[in-house]
């Protein structure tokens, strides 16, 4: 199970919401998932040496090895130019939160530190993870991501293979050219290019894993687990998770007089938005397929079935994805809700220099504004650019990131049967000019919202507390 470990350095980086926060601290803290995972160690368990606790929990792997959330300009895949010192102190301390808990995994980067690929890294990979962290389980690669070490992609695959492998890779993920990798890394096994050395060493870390798993008594999972599946209590603790994310941003053009929460007995209601009703959106990539998709794509709530859901039986709820000039006409709305944001994406398909709200959203939300009290709830992996004049106009601004399947969760609190407890995990910037903006450069720190910062019920929020975080 994946247990990603990056830091949110730059929202142009399209990889940004598998990470937790742009603070290190932050981040270490989640590294509790360890042993949520796997277990808690006995007492007395040697560091650095790998657990599991029994056949109802399942190996962790912490990714990705080190550094790629700081690439420069945000680019997926790219390099990060940071000195050794602060690598170790903002990119490599949550391992060490890891390690202490027995992870069993670590999966390298596709990025490189310094111009060098960490899947060719033996400094960081052998001398560093492996020798002076104490890391005793194994070092997987990426997909594919041998044919990543030479240019053009996929070429000298032999030079490569033996790159990773001396560098410190103990398992490595070749999904399409298994073949030519066996025959290849036999041939360098045999020529003594790739030592044996090099080889016990794998091998030993992988069974280690292997027998702390009990691969060997159970080599087959327990399909009684199945029905345990998106069961009920696992639906509920999503949807508890989502009203627990949403960030209240802004609440009413007058601070005196909040907007939210919503009446939910009110005669007439809108609804509008590209994200309003689409539980692919609110999924996001890595879903139910590798980049996501629109649509139903699993069973679940959407923004508009969960308000349907919650308002009064004389309220009336109209919805338009695009409303038109006709539908205002004499409809005397009490309110809009339009929901907006970022298509799903992964990888590289998400890297974004511009950082606009995508398919017109701001458009969108502008049209409506204009006619009805809005507010807006932003589907999205990172921060988008909000321009002043757009945030003027609107009532309410709500943070939904990738709310997933449980859109009830995000009326739970709109309508106010729950408050608002989330704060930003990574800084809102003002502009793309001023990337990459986070609090580790107080200098240049002018944010529109800044890290930690989150509004609730009770008060306008702290811009310092991060103490639910």
């Amino acid at each position: 199970m994946p247990l990603h470990l990056v830091l949110l350095r730059d929202p142009r980086w399209g990889r940004c919401y598998e990470s937790y926060s742009e603070d290190t601290e932050v981040v270490r803290k989640m590294t509790s998932l360890v042993t949520g995972l796997q277990g808690q160690p006995p007492e007395g368990h040697p560091k650095g040496y790998p657990f599991l606790a029994g056949r109802k929990n399942v190996i962790a792997c912490a990714k990705h090895f080190v550094g790629d959330g700081g690439t420069d300009y945000g680019t997926n895949e790219g390099d990060t130019i940071i000195s050794y010192d602060d690598l170790e102190r903002i990119h490599m301390a949550p391992y060490l939160d890891c390690i202490s808990q027995g992870v069993c995994t670590i999966m390298a980067s596709y990025s490189s530190w310094n111009g060098i690929k960490l899947h060719a890294h033996h400094f960081l990979l052998t001398e560093i993870l492996k020798d002076k962290l104490g890391f005793k389980g194994f070092v997987i690669s990426d997909w594919e991501a041998l044919d990543r070490l030479c240019v053009p992609r996929g070429s000298n695959y032999r030079q490569c293979i033996m790159s990773a492998v001396n560098a410190g890779i103990d398992m490595v993920m070749v999904p399409f050219r298994f073949e030519l990798f066996l025959g290849e890394f036999l041939s360098l096994v045999e020529s003594g290019e790739i030592p044996m050395s090099r080889i016990d060493d794998a091998v030993e870390r992988i069974l280690r894993v292997k027998f702390v798993a009990g691969i060997f008594e159970h080599p087959l999972s327990d399909r009684s687990l199945l029905d345990v599946v998106r069961c009920k209590p696992h639906r509920e603790l999503a949807r508890a998770a989502v009203r627990k994310s949403l960030v209240l941003l802004k609440n009413g053009k007058d601070q005196k007089i909040p907007f939210l929460p919503l009446d939910k007995n009110t005669k007439r209601i809108l609804v509008a938005g590209t994200h309003a009703d689409d539980l692919g959106y609110q999924c996001g990539g890595w879903t139910a397929t590798w980049e996501g998709k629109s649509g139903r794509i699993t069973d679940g709530t959407t923004i508009l079935d969960a308000i349907k859901e919650v308002v009064g039986s004389e309220t009336e709820v109209t919805y338009e994805l695009i409303p038109s000039p006709e539908t205002f006409a004499g409809q005397n709305f009490s309110y809009a809700v339009v929901a907006v944001g970022e298509a799903p994406y992964v990888q590289t398909g998400g890297d974004d220099p511009e950082l606009k709200i995508p398919l017109n959203g701001a458009e969108l939300v502008s049209s409506v504004a204009d006619q009805v009290p809005t507010l807006v709830i932003l589907i999205t992996g990172r921060p988008l650019v909000l321009e002043p004049w757009l945030l003027e106009k609107i009532d309410a601004l709500v943070v939904a990131w990738l709310p997933g399947s449980e859109g009830q969760g995000i009326t739970d609190v709109i309508f106010g049967d729950y408050g608002f407890h989330g704060r930003l995990p990574a800084t809102w910037f003002k502009s793309v000019d001023q990337l990459p903006l986070h609090i580790g450069n107080q200098d240049s720190y002018d944010p529109l919202f800044p890290f930690g910062f989150g509004l609730n019920y009770e008060n306008k929020g702290d811009l310092n507390s991060t103490d639910d975080m």
